[in-house]
């Protein structure tokens, strides 16, 4: 319950900075380049600490990791109230701290995942954690919003420092579990190797698992294609196409509905084929930017959109899960860490260059190509052999955990 409530704060947290720094756009404290400032920042400390911070949970405490890094993003929230319509440096800055704490703490939380919950009950507690964070993103709009009217944006601002101090300080300490059959690890030798050869070590272990490494290329070229490409597209064909913001916020709301749904199904569902099946629930991003395609009814995209969610969560809870069982315990942060990296990094570099791609050639095309990759990369990366059970040992029985 500790590591859930601590993992729902971070969660709840990292959504909230960039809704509140939104609304500081809304009541003009901000700019809007101001804000693709910010974020830009936030991004750049995510991705410099993703790596760091699976390294140090691999060396270290993952509960001290944790701890610093919370402490880090917390730190950052008072410099975003203090440089608000004062100081847009300082709060670059701040924003590229609260990126860091969040990039750090994201690779400890899955290995802490791993320590604290036994290997039968990971994937409801797995599923447990996000069935928070979309609860959170459901309801947590239109709470912000009507806090925002009392308490301002800069006092959200310190409650999202708040949030961090609650991830920083709540989760338990964990102990390091051996795989399966295997011996416990071996103490660490009084001589480190250097910070660059222990990440090499975490790639050539992530290089053992052909699952990991095909679903991980998969899941980028998801996120980068078609999680972008309906992003950018979403909002400007709810405005041309139909004439109305009503139908953007149908498709988010189905999205996140869709995925609160799953994450209750996925708790207890434990399908034969559990790599294939979560696979398919990659792919079924696809009828997002297929929807976008025709002017069809605004119902067909929201229940598009609801599909999108429903396999998204369909495939993250078992991906997290299988991670956490095939991984060796002591290389799991460094291996999470390259997910977050290559899955969340590149998803910036997709939303630069799908805006220039909409207007070189347009729409249709651009979704069309978007909705063929996001289809066709998880076909591909079920055709590796061990991706079947998401698992490079012996095909695993029905139901088993």
């Amino acid at each position: 319950m500790r590591l859930w409530t601590g993992a729902t704060a971070s969660g709840l947290a990292t959504w909230a900075l960039p809704f509140v720094l939104g609304l500081a756009v809304l009541d003009r404290t901000l700019s809007p380049a101001a804000l693709g400032l910010l974020l830009a920042a936030r991004t750049v400390g995510f991705l410099a600490a993703v790596p760091v911070g699976g390294v140090l949970a691999d060396r270290h405490s993952r509960r001290g990791v944790v701890l610093w890094s919370g402490l880090a993003a917390a730190a950052s929230a008072p410099l975003l109230a203090a440089g608000l319509g004062r100081s847009l440096p300082l709060m670059a800055l701040a924003a590229a701290l609260a990126g860091a704490g969040q990039g750090a703490c994201r690779p400890a939380f899955q290995a802490l995942t791993a320590e604290v919950v036994d290997a039968g009950r990971r994937q409801q507690a797995n599923a447990a954690m996000t069935l928070s964070v979309r609860v959170s993103t459901l309801a947590g709009p239109a709470l912000t919003a009507l806090l925002a009217v009392a308490l301002g944006t800069g006092t959200l601002l310190l409650g999202i420092g708040a949030l961090w101090l609650v991830a920083a300080l709540t989760p338990g300490r964990g102990t390091r579990p051996a795989p399966d059959g295997a011996p416990s690890p071996a103490p660490p030798s009084p001589q480190r190797p250097s910070f660059l050869a222990e990440f090499a070590d975490g790639i050539r272990e992530a290089r053992r698992h052909p699952w990991f490494i095909a679903t991980l290329a998969a899941l980028t070229a998801v996120i980068a294609t078609g999680y972008s490409a309906t992003g950018v597209a979403l909002p400007l064909i709810s405005r041309d196409r139909y004439g109305t913001g009503v139908v953007l916020a149908a498709a988010t709301t189905a999205y996140t509905a869709g995925a609160l749904a799953a994450a209750l199904l996925i708790a207890r569902w434990r399908p034969p084929s559990q790599g294939w099946a979560a696979l398919a629930g990659l792919a079924a991003y696809g009828f997002a930017p297929l929807s976008l395609l025709l002017p069809v009814h605004p119902a067909v995209v929201a229940a598009a959109y609801a599909v999108a969610g429903v396999g998204i969560e369909l495939f993250n809870v078992p991906w997290f899960t299988a991670t956490q069982r095939e991984v060796a315990p002591d290389k799991l942060a460094r291996v999470s860490s390259l997910d977050f990296m290559l899955s969340y990094g590149l998803a910036p570099v997709g939303l630069a260059l799908i805006a220039p791609a909409i207007d070189a050639f347009g729409p249709r095309a651009v979704l069309t190509v978007c909705a063929l990759i996001c289809f066709a990369a998880p076909a591909a990366a079920a055709l590796v052999p061990s991706a079947r059970h998401f698992s490079s040992g012996p095909a695993r029985k029905a139901g088993a955990p």
